[in-house]
């Protein structure tokens, strides 16, 4: 795991954007890994004067958007059988495929922007969206608002990391704090709680949501 978290902050370090929008479509794609590990470099050499954050961010959503409509139309035209029947290459089993229909079904369209809060779901909750049908444009807002969001916080938080290491780290430095257990500063734990508080987030949405849609479906009764 360690040479591929290299491989990937190495190539988000030489290829810049491009990097960054490959990175992010396999990640959101047939091939996941934690998008932490393209995101934060990319705002760490946002800090650095490196990269525009903004260019970063865009090309981050963008990425995103492309490998969850990858998905999409992998389950629209192949359906479900073909999913969990290659699904098993890349880690992906049927027990998998069951829990992200019953997340879709339970928070229905809004769970492609929800899902993509959520580590373990963020990658896959496009495929029950194309099994549905879902309308594309919708599932298109919701995916890229939903990515967006968590890329940003990554981004923050590797423009933070430029604060407390300094300018002076290479692609391969970044990569090496990424898995250091024993620095001082030890950024999987402050990953840690900031997926707590992302997911604390998700929650309060989700039961805003609920509470509307049930006043709504009350109100039209």
């Amino acid at each position: 795991m360690n040479e591929i978290i290299h491989f990937i902050v190495d190539t988000v370090g030489t290829l810049g954007y491009v990097g960054i929008f490959l990175m992010m479509f396999l990640e959101s794609s047939f091939f996941p890994f934690p998008s932490e590990v393209v995101m934060i470099p990319a705002g760490y050499l946002a800090y650095k004067g490196s990269m525009n954050m903004g260019l970063a961010l865009f090309c981050g959503a963008a990425g995103s958007l492309a490998g969850a409509v990858f998905n999409y139309v992998l389950a629209l035209y192949f359906g479900r059988a073909f999913i969990v029947r290659f699904g098993k290459y890349v880690f992906f089993s049927e027990q998998s495929m069951q829990k992200m229909e019953r997340y879709f079904s339970r928070h229905g369209e809004i769970s492609t922007f929800l899902g993509r809060l959520i580590p373990g779901v963020r990658q896959y909750i496009s495929l029950p969206a194309g099994l549905a049908r879902m309308n594309l444009w919708k599932f298109s807002i919701y995916t890229t608002l939903g990515a967006l969001i968590w890329i940003t916080i990554l981004a923050i938080f590797g423009y933070y990391v430029g604060q407390m290491f300094g300018d002076d780290l290479s692609a391969s430095g970044i990569a090496n704090v990424l898995i250091d257990k024993a620095s001082e500063f030890d950024i999987r734990k402050s990953l840690h709680y900031i997926v707590l508080a992302t997911l604390g987030a998700v929650a309060l949405i989700a039961t805003i949501y609920i509470i509307w849609y049930k006043r709504k479906t009350r109100n039209e009764a």
